[in-house]
């Protein structure tokens, strides 16, 4: 017997050799590529102020208008909703995470009727244990069951697999909560950006119906010229020509203010309906003065580098969970309760009480591909969340420089737009009063109106631009939802731990 026990155990140990040389050989892997991409020091042309990602979007735009629309839309944009639902889903995924690694316990009752063959090995057992009886039949020959009691079943989590699973879906918990965040910060870009559309559209009507009333009266005075004979029917036609075109003109701006105003409807989730705003002092508007910060303040700032990361963590414990598989597991089960085969005696304890503990230790040894598949499934979905980071970040660092250069650039040549349609507004009034003394033909007329419309026209649209570029440059920089409700302001790799153990309980 002896022999037997010693044989075993060495039976044993071979296994549990082999099984973790298994492990070893297949857990060896190439280095990672590195998680911290190297990002510039600075921005171009960057100051030491305030980063304006911090600032909150009540005070970044100053329209009351706009900064109302913005409400409206976090309130009841439909795609909002949706994703706030997804993350209510993904949070019972948190939920069933953290009892996976816990014991089940399990109650309840039965009750069965059982009976057995005669001329079977229970059914003989029965029959001689009743011959035996002085009193009759003790035992029935149908015999009832009934039982109260409760059973547990663990699966001991040694090597932290059923816990890196839990760590791993709180992390892509957080990374939905990191997309709210991004959806937020677009909602509010993408709503600034064509509010700002919809005033520069009101804006090229006002500027529409001013040249039109200039070329209307043009109009007039060449008719006056041709009753004198001192032009031709063809320069009224010219001139009427003109005035249609720009009438004409005129419908077609107003069925862009349409379609952007009910743009902005959708976006704020409501019907058709007229959108407030504010069109005067369109060319004098300004947003407040960009601030970057360093560049690494995008890795705290920028929502979906954030979500980036946090799948990059998540996918590391991913690994670490696969890696677990190989090694033995622990369970543990057992069972507690009143068992009889009448009701009235199932509560005699304790010859009632049934009982029963097991634990067993199960390793893989042989056909462990599946497992093997899932390790390297797992390291290879490791990698590439390590190059959708580092990806996440310059995209976010060559958005913001993009941006900063546009601000800088159409703001320059805005100051020269502005100077040629000053000189171009000038020149209207020349050109008409040497028509008007014969010293002009009438098409140097029409030429100077429509290059001094068209300059206008491009002055608005060069200063909606503009705006737009402050617009995204805020977005690029990752500002625009609320940091006191949706960020914590620190780092995700500060932050994590935390958050993951206020999540997970604190185990």
């Amino acid at each position: 017997m002896k022999n037997v026990k010693n044989k075993l155990l060495a039976f044993n140990f071979v296994c549990l050799v082999v099984m973790v040389q298994g492990c070893s050989s297949v857990l060896r892997r190439g280095p990672l590529p590195s998680s911290d991409p190297p990002l510039p020091a600075n921005f171009p042309d960057t100051n030491g102020a305030k980063n304006s990602a911090v600032i909150g979007w009540r005070e970044y735009f100053k329209d009351p208008n706009l900064t109302s629309l913005i409400g409206t839309a976090l309130q009841n944009n439909m795609e909002l909703n949706i994703l706030l639902q997804e993350i209510q889903a993904s949070k019972s995924d948190v939920i069933r995470a953290k009892g996976a690694y816990l014991p089940f316990v399990s109650a309840g009752t039965t009750t069965g009727l059982d009976k057995v063959g005669r001329h079977t090995a229970a059914g003989a057992a029965e029959d001689n244990t009743t011959n035996e009886i002085a009193a009759g039949r003790a035992i029935p020959t149908n015999t009832p069951n009934f039982g109260f009691g409760g059973t547990l079943d663990w699966e001991v989590d040694i090597w932290r697999k059923l816990r890196n699973e839990r760590d791993a879906t709180i992390l892509r918990y957080l990374g939905t909560q990191e997309g709210r965040n991004f959806m937020i910060t677009n909602i509010v870009a993408e709503i600034a950006q064509t509010y700002y559309e919809l005033v520069a559209f009101d804006n090229q009507l006002i500027i529409l119906n001013r040249t039109i009333e200039i070329q209307q009266n043009a109009l007039e005075a060449v008719k006056l010229q041709k009753a004198n004979a001192r032009v031709t029917e063809l320069a009224v036609r010219r001139f009427e020509a003109e005035v249609l075109k720009n009438q004409s003109r005129l419908f077609k701006i107003k069925q862009q203010i349409t379609v952007t105003e009910n743009r902005l409807n959708y976006l704020a989730g409501r019907y058709p309906q007229p959108v407030k705003r504010r069109s005067e002092g369109f060319d004098q508007m300004m947003l407040s003065r960009i601030n970057t910060g360093l560049p690494v303040e995008l890795l705290r700032n920028r929502p979906d580098v954030r979500r980036a990361e946090l799948e990059l963590a998540a996918t590391g414990l991913d690994v670490r969970a696969a890696a677990a598989r190989f090694y033995p597991s622990l369970g543990i089960s057992g069972a507690l309760g009143l068992q009889s085969f009448t009701l009235a005696s199932a509560f005699n304890a304790p010859a009632s009480v049934m009982y029963g503990a097991a634990a067993n230790i199960m390793a893989p040894l042989i056909n462990r591909s599946a497992i093997k598949a899932a390790f390297l499934g797992a390291s290879a979905r490791q990698i590439g969340a390590i190059y959708t980071y580092q990806q996440t970040v310059l995209k976010a660092y060559i958005e913001t420089v993009n941006q900063l250069a546009q601000i800088k650039n159409y703001g320059r040549s805005y100051d020269l737009k502005a100077q040629q349609v000053a000189a171009l507004n000038d020149s209207i009034s020349i050109a008409g009063q040497l028509f008007f003394n014969a010293r002009a033909d009438y098409t140097e007329v029409l030429f100077t109106q429509r290059d001094a419309l068209e300059s206008k026209i491009d002055l608005v649209e060069l200063k909606q631009e503009q705006l737009t570029a402050f617009v995204k440059a805020y977005r690029a920089l990752g500002g625009g939802y609320n940091r006191a409700a949706g960020g914590s302001g620190n780092s995700t790799k500060m932050a994590v731990p935390k958050v993951v153990g206020e999540l997970r309980g604190g185990n």
